[in-house]
């Protein structure tokens, strides 16, 4: 990877492209850090000391956001509301068959969707900013308690955190047109990464404690950058593994001419969702911790409820195992349709070798969904269930370096690697003139 950037790098045009994609991170984190108006940064601290140590909703964005959001700055909604408003518009155009029809419309129906994409963005960014506001005012963070002072200070806060986003989302969009890589997934990238500096201290804060007398974190904590390492491995070999379906076309004469007859494979990735059914089951579990640190009951029958969807307890586990299966098939579903799949080689003469074209074709192509997607979805519950499993085991909180974490860097940095090297392969291609 590092080979692909240095000899990009020695290519003008990339050259603009890379610095231009860095220029908007480092925008990116510069917005990090600009506090919103209008609150008690000091209050602030106190309430977001343990974001990270709760498992909710709260430690997911404070992680995609890379700490803006604890910190209430100007992109703390981070891309999350663009994220969510894509994978809501994506389940509506399987679901809404005029937005279905729109997505099959070449180029001009997915600028329709974008524009409806941006729209949602903007409208899920005032609910969340709403949200996040609301959470603050009720942890008495915010400067003014009351009267019009309160009225006021609650709009342009909740305006900034919604400005931000969609200021993210315009960013992302400049890094697709004139810059290297998947804008969204390159803020998200950049966004992790600068948790790296606290994952670090944390580790040698457990390495400190085992020096003063806890051996055992002596052990743990190389055990944790072995497994870390380990992680990286397993997730770059899954996510360049597919399974090859033999195509075998049809020879047809037409006129003198004979055409088809060549062989060819169908892929299909093992690792089909990526990280959706990840970030789909971590938010539907982290609901529970949200509405306690909203709530807060002091004690009772909800205190015991909401503990037993901790991140270390037992139910969250199996919840969060059987949650990525679930929506691994679900996302599986409504991107691959065998029926569409089999007609389309139908009519392009295609054939699989052994297999009679139709419904026994419709059929094979099921069961191999089925189970590559079962293969898929065990090792995403693998990446994600690692760490929980280790945190709850050693006691060490607080990493930040979920499963999520780790696939979306992973991912960004093999993608943007592939995109450099088409690129690099496009511009020295001499052509049929030379």
């Amino acid at each position: 990877m590092f080979k692909t950037i240095r000899n990009a790098w020695a290519i003008p045009d990339l050259r603009k492209k890379i610095l231009f994609t860095l220029l908007i991170v480092l925008v990116f984190r510069i917005g990090s850090v600009i506090p919103v108006p209008f609150l008690d940064m000091g209050a602030l601290n106190t309430l977001m000391k343990g974001v990270d140590d709760s498992g909710s909703m709260l430690s997911y964005l404070n992680t995609l956001s890379g700490g803006a959001f604890s910190n209430a700055t100007l992109f703390a909604m981070g891309v999350t509301p663009y994220i969510n408003s894509s994978i809501i518009l994506q389940l509506l155009c399987v679901a809404i068959p005029p937005l279905e029809r729109m997505a099959k419309d070449g180029e001009v129906g997915r600028k329709k969707i974008g524009k409806i994409t941006r729209y949602v963005t903007v409208i899920l960014g005032l609910i969340q900013g709403a949200a996040y506001f609301w959470y603050l005012y009720r942890s008495n963070v915010t400067v003014y308690k009351s009267g019009f002072d309160l009225v006021y200070s609650a709009i342009i806060i909740i305006l900034v955190f919604t400005a931000g986003t969609a200021l993210m989302m315009w960013m992302g969009e400049q890094i697709n047109n004139y810059g290297i890589g998947n804008g969204i997934s390159i803020l998200l990238f950049a966004g992790i990464i600068a948790r790296f500096p606290y994952t670090i201290s944390r580790l040698a804060g457990f390495w400190s404690t085992g020096l003063e007398g806890s051996t055992e974190m002596l052990v743990f904590v190389p055990l944790w950058v072995v497994i870390f390492l380990a992680v990286i491995w397993v997730i770059t070999f899954m996510q360049d593994s597919e399974r090859k379906i033999p195509i075998q076309y049809a020879k047809r004469v037409v006129g003198r001419k004979m055409y088809g007859g060549q062989s060819s494979h169908l892929p299909i990735k093992v690792a089909l969702g990526g990280v959706l059914p990840i970030i789909f089951a971590s938010s539907i579990l982290s609901i529970p911790s949200t509405i306690q640190m909203f709530w807060q009951p002091k004690s009772g029958f909800w205190v015991s409820f909401f503990n037993a969807f901790s991140t270390e307890g037992w139910l969250y586990m199996v919840l969060y195992f059987i949650f990525i299966l679930a929506f691994a098939y679900f996302y599986t579903a409504i991107q691959y349709n065998p029926i569409e799949m089999a007609n389309n080689l139908k009519q392009n003469n295609g054939t699989i070798p052994g297999i009679r074209p139709g419904q026994p074709t419709v059929e094979f192509i099921q069961k191999i969904l089925s189970r590559i997607t079962l293969i898929g979805a065990m090792f995403l519950a693998l990446i994600a269930l690692v760490p929980l499993i280790y945190t709850a085991a050693t006691g060490m909180t607080g990493l930040s370096m979920g499963g999520t974490s780790v696939i979306i860097i992973v991912g960004v940095a093999l993608e943007t690697s592939k995109q450099l090297e088409s690129q690099m392969m496009m511009r020295h291609y001499k052509g049929f003139l030379d």
